[in-house]
């Protein structure tokens, strides 16, 4: 284990992290060397981090590293459609969704997703005529685009891939059951086609809540007799129960401490 600043790195829209830097305040930007390249990036905070690599500190960035930063950026969007042009041509069956420069231009990276493998040999010989700097082809995940190029979410804000989001927890299928949320695509993936990482955050508190309710058509005791469950509220940890009559039915609720389970199933 050991310590080390985590640093925001401004072309590769990712985190690396950075030794022997601790007289930097966070926000500060730095120029460090992250295998042979210069990057731009942006202190964050202090971690203890096992078994990863390092990236190397070169200096406090200047404003003209800014500028250039600023400059790739401007570059790397006009190449972009050039980019995928020049790989629709070659019948390549992949999505390139972001290129960017690093620092001093020596490398200019493409991003793309694909199902397969992809041969992109001859692209990159193209490619690395053209613009006169290494190519590196990175194949990224449909969570890692949306991350990269960020979107507005269901819930109307910016989505948290990008805001925060360094590292994707796995989602399951069995996180929306838990919240009985219809399974229909458009309620349950978010902007990258894949399961909602929000799914996550109170999946363990859904878990827990589902073991303790009663289930639908449950058969429970209250302190106005046997009932059948009619619905329940995690939240508020009610349970609305039917009572039978005659010729009609009347549901009153309860908490969940005042009801015991006769028989799960009616």
């Amino acid at each position: 284990m050991q310590q080390a600043v985590e640093v925001y790195q401004f072309s590769t829209n990712s985190n690396v992290y950075c030794k022997n830097i601790d007289n930097i305040n966070a926000n500060t930007r730095i120029v460090v060397d992250d295998h042979g390249y210069l990057e731009l990036g942006e202190v964050k905070r202090k971690q203890d981090i096992e078994n990863t690599d390092f990236v190397d500190f070169v200096r406090i960035a200047t404003e003209e590293d800014f500028k250039n930063m600023c400059n790739n950026c401007k570059d790397a969007r006009h190449v972009l459609p050039e980019i995928k042009l020049e790989a629709d041509r070659l019948g390549l069956d992949m999505k390139i969704g972001y290129v960017s420069y690093n620092l001093d231009r020596t490398k200019l990276t493409i991003n793309y997703t694909a199902d397969g493998r992809i041969d992109f040999r001859e692209l990159i010989k193209i490619l690395g005529a053209k613009y006169k700097t290494r190519i590196e082809m990175k194949q990224i995940g449909y969570r890692d685009e949306s991350k990269i190029i960020g979107a507005i979410g269901v819930c109307g804000r910016e989505t948290c891939c990008k805001l925060f989001l360094n590292d994707f927890d796995k989602v399951s299928i069995k996180m929306a059951k838990n919240q009985d949320i219809a399974l229909n695509p458009t309620r349950i993936n978010g902007m990258c086609g894949r399961l909602l990482c929000c799914l996550k955050y109170e999946d363990e508190y859904y878990a827990e809540m589902k073991k303790k309710m009663p289930k639908l058509n449950s058969i429970v005791s209250t302190p106005d007799g046997n009932g059948i469950v009619d619905s329940v509220d995690i939240f508020k940890e009610t349970i609305n129960v039917k009572f039978e009559k005659e010729d009609s039915f009347e549901i009153k609720s309860y908490e969940l401490k005042d009801i015991s389970l006769i028989n799960k199933d009616k």
